[in-house]
């Protein structure tokens, strides 16, 4: 039986400048391409999630550059474990190749498969893909990872000046494909899911955007940022080519973006309790009041405070919400109702296109004043002034809150002021304790 390789799609949802494939297209073997639906990962998810079809869509894509080589990527549905258990048996193969997942279920996952594969005498590969720099290769002079963002940043920079980028054409390698057209395939319903209604999610990214970002990224009615959040997740995008063309450009404020992105990923990385727990352990000490009635009201966009539920229907009914307005609301719910960042950060999980777990958990963790570089405690957003300052014809408010100056609008679930006060002692007590 001929030998083979098998490349394992996972994060990286393109054939265009994919290290991983580009390595296995270029290896001695023919190539077969494969994908896992992990069951122990899509159990957690509603049965209408916009993120599953987008999966789809990308494989589809996928599907259709390969199809001149006679091939498509093999859909699976079940754990990893299990599925290469069984095409270990299927196939000769000699190396499985994928590209680097950071987090902590994927690095564990990813230790099991390659002790399972080593055992059975196959080769396991996995490359650098969705981030510049990884792991260790931006840290501070003895070796230590830096926990706050401006002299990454500036660590990042120094070395990307000094590291010729590389990109890597797998697009023109397919070739190298073994011709295989009876690989399996999943639609949605096979996967027990159904169409969840919510638009895939549409990117912009040009040199008038980047450009433009530092002026218009800060207002939601204007709609300027670019929706790459999604893309870079699923990796349908490559990073390469927008850090490339981004550090092009004489205003880096959309560079710096994509490097919080990274300096996230390393926290989560470096410190993986942070998953879990405050990156600052004295903040576990607060005493969060978690009402559940409260917390459903600013889930549903009906705390009374008009920017707040603008962002919280936003991202009910489109997946999406404005990076400024991710701010206040993660704010309000920590600071003004004193409900626990992880009740936030798990219904951002839920409902977020883009849901990035180490940026998602970096930022609220930042709001809350528990994480690396993060706010202050006492730094309150007062939802008001943040309308004056964002929002002041209040277009991104009459757009998701029509009814905002109704009188079936509800009155404001908590005074801002007594909130305010209340939130300020309630860090003090916790954070002045011995």
């Amino acid at each position: 039986m001929e030998k083979v390789t098998l490349f394992w799609f996972r994060r990286d949802l393109r054939i265009q400048d994919n290290c991983g494939l580009y390595h296995a297209l270029k290896g001695e073997n023919r190539v077969i391409p494969i994908f896992i639906f992990d069951k122990e990962i899509l159990k957690k998810l509603p049965k209408q999630d916009a993120r599953v079809e987008m999966i789809l869509l990308a494989l589809g894509a996928i599907d259709i550059a390969m199809k001149r080589n006679r091939c498509n990527v093999g859909k699976y549905h079940g754990t990893p474990k299990a599925i290469f258990s069984k095409l270990i048996k299927q196939w000769n193969i000699e190396k499985v190749i994928c590209n680097e997942d950071y987090e902590p279920y994927a690095s564990e996952r990813d230790s099991e498969i390659k002790t399972l594969l080593e055992a059975a005498g196959i080769q396991f590969e996995c490359y650098k893909d969705q981030v510049i720099f990884e792991k260790e290769e931006v840290v501070k002079g003895d070796g230590t990872p830096y926990k706050v963002y401006t002299p990454y940043s500036r660590k990042w920079l120094e070395k990307y000046q000094e590291t010729p980028l590389q990109f890597y054409p797998s697009e023109v390698e397919l070739d190298s494909l073994a011709s295989n057209e009876s690989l399996p395939d999943l639609n949605l319903s096979d996967l027990g899911f159904e169409t969840s209604g919510i638009a895939q999610p549409e990117y912009r990214f040009d040199d008038t955007l980047i450009d433009q970002y530092e002026a218009t990224r800060n207002f939601p009615a204007l709609d300027q940022t670019s929706r790459l959040g999604a893309h870079l997740r699923f990796g349908t995008v490559s990073i390469r080519r927008l850090v490339n063309q981004a550090s092009s450009r004489s205003n880096n404020t959309f560079l710096k973006e994509l490097i919080w992105r990274e300096f996230f990923m390393q926290i989560l990385w470096h410190f993986p309790y942070t998953q879990q727990k405050s990156f600052k352990p004295q903040y576990e000490r607060i005493i969060w009041r978690n009402n559940p009635d409260e917390f459903e009201k600013w889930c549903a966009g009906e705390t009374g405070y008009p920017l707040v539920d603008a962002g919280m229907r936003e991202l009910n009914e489109t997946g999406f919400m404005h990076n400024r307005v991710r701010m206040l609301v993660g704010s309000f719910l920590c600071k003004h109702l004193l409900i626990d960042w992880r009740w936030g950060e798990s219904y951002f999980a839920e409902k977020l296109l883009d849901y990035e777990m180490s940026s998602n958990v970096g930022n609220w963790q930042w709001v809350a004043g528990c994480g690396v570089d993060a706010a202050p405690y006492f730094r309150i957003f007062n939802p008001s002034e943040q309308i004056k300052k964002f929002d002041k014809q209040l277009q991104y408010i009459q757009k998701w809150v029509p009814n905002f100056q109704e009188l079936d609008y509800p009155s404001p679930i908590v005074d801002h002021k007594y909130a305010r006060e209340r939130c300020l002692t309630t860090y003090k007590e916790a954070l002045n304790t011995l």
